[in-house]
């Protein structure tokens, strides 16, 4: 690092830090005997919204964190209220002679914004908030690893690094899980990504987005979608339970991307349930008994694909970690001089051994992706992408273009 780029960073620092005060309006916090039972049963409750108000209206003395991401935060932002921080980052940093690029700039007054909302929750509930890294960082495992390390500087009792699950960031998870920092790995959609991920990076956290899950099932009308994310969280939470078991990991899962009410008490005991306010609300009014929710982590066999002969034959592969795969992942931190690795590396040792995580998206491939939205239609890709892999891509590039929003507001004020 030069002196000019960590003099600009001890400025951004500044600009995005500040003391947070005592919201003595919650310290009183009503318990709820479902999210009690929830606790009892073994999952950690997160609140999954990036908006204050939403987050204060559900809130209860069960819940430990927030989790934001690149839309949560997009939706922030759009509203309004993150403006006179837009403004005031972009004085400052011009006023202290910094010279930047429009686009270094939008990502800098980024990072601010980030910081503030994150802050703007941690300080109204105490409690630990992930925040995600920039999507155009996924590739980029030295980028990732210093806006990171930075996040983490800015607040480091309450602050959960959220990177995406890419190869760059299996890496730079690993360096950071090392440095004793707190990650949250996101953008997980199978048990197999997730295996590797608690063994080669041991991040604090990883994630499987189930809702998507099924969301893909119905959307490519290959049937009601019941139950094949609910089915592919649990199988990853009996692997890692293993691993624990072992010594091998420290890792626990997040149940993300859920939906409704109905999956909160179905996924009861999990590790981490992180739920958006819509679905908490509808758990807490659904009417059962706490005597009703049951910790059941058996991932029943039932879901909702009509047809496993077609493209339903992809799916198994999201709940089912093979011997082989395993084997692979004990020859990679073997046999390989796995600190030593840079992303391409792990993508080419990947392909030499016919491991089909990271598909070669070209850039015309990505851009298909990005138009489409967060669901992919199935019929466009062939079965040597695989479907975790694809998720994945998806679901960045859906953050990708909420992001892109975010940064078209920072750059109005700009220009």
């Amino acid at each position: 690092m030069t002196a000019t780029s960590k003099n600009l960073d001890e400025i951004v620092h500044q600009i995005a830090c500040r003391e947070l005060l005592t919201d003595k309006k919650m310290q009183v916090r009503e318990s709820n005997p479902l999210l009690a039972k929830l606790k009892t049963l073994g999952s950690e409750l997160w609140i999954d919204t990036g908006e204050l108000e939403k987050a204060q209206s559900v809130w209860k003395k069960e819940l430990s964190a927030l989790t934001t991401n690149n839309t949560l935060a997009n939706q922030v932002v759009q509203s309004g209220i993150m403006d006179e921080v837009i403004e005031d980052a972009l004085k400052k940093i011009r006023d202290s002679g910094a010279t930047l690029s429009d686009e270094d700039l939008v990502l800098e007054i980024g990072f601010v914004i980030n910081c503030r909302i994150a802050l703007r929750l941690a300080e109204a509930f105490r409690v630990k908030v992930s925040v995600e890294l920039h999507p155009s960082m996924a590739w980029d495992m030295e980028k990732s690893l210093a806006y990171a390390r930075r996040y983490y500087k800015v607040c480091p009792e309450f602050f959960i690094l959220k990177l995406p699950l890419t190869p760059a960031g299996y890496l730079a998870v690993r360096k950071l899980s090392q440095e004793g920092m707190p990650v949250n790995f996101t953008l997980g959609f199978s048990a197999r990504q997730n295996y590797l991920a608690a063994r080669l990076s041991n991040p604090a956290y990883t994630n499987v987005f189930l809702g998507r899950l099924n969301a893909v099932v119905k959307d490519n009308g290959l049937g009601s979608g019941d139950f094949v994310g609910e089915k592919t969280t649990l199988a990853t939470q009996r692997a890692l339970i293993e691993l624990r078991r072992t010594g091998a990991t420290h890792t626990k899962l997040i149940g993300a991307s859920i939906r409704n009410g109905e999956q909160v008490g179905t996924l009861a005991g999990l590790d981490v349930l992180t739920i958006p306010p819509p679905a908490m609300q509808e758990f807490l009014e659904s009417g059962k008994s706490p005597d009703e929710v049951q910790k059941d982590l058996d991932p029943k066999t039932e879901t909702g694909i009509n047809d496993f002969n077609s493209m339903g034959a992809r799916f198994p592969q999201l709940w089912e970690v093979p011997d082989n795969f395993k084997k692979f992942t004990d020859n990679l931190l073997n046999q390989t001089p796995v600190d030593e690795l840079t992303g391409e590396d792990l993508t080419r040792y990947c392909e030499k051994h016919g491991v089909d995580l990271f598909y070669n998206f070209t850039a015309a491939d990505q851009k298909k992706i990005y138009d489409h939205g967060k669901i992919p239609r199935l019929d466009d890709w062939p079965g040597s992408v695989a479907l975790d892999d694809l998720m994945t891509q998806s679901a960045l590039q859906s953050f990708a273009k909420d992001q892109d929003a975010l940064d078209e507001r920072i750059r109005s004020f700009i220009s």
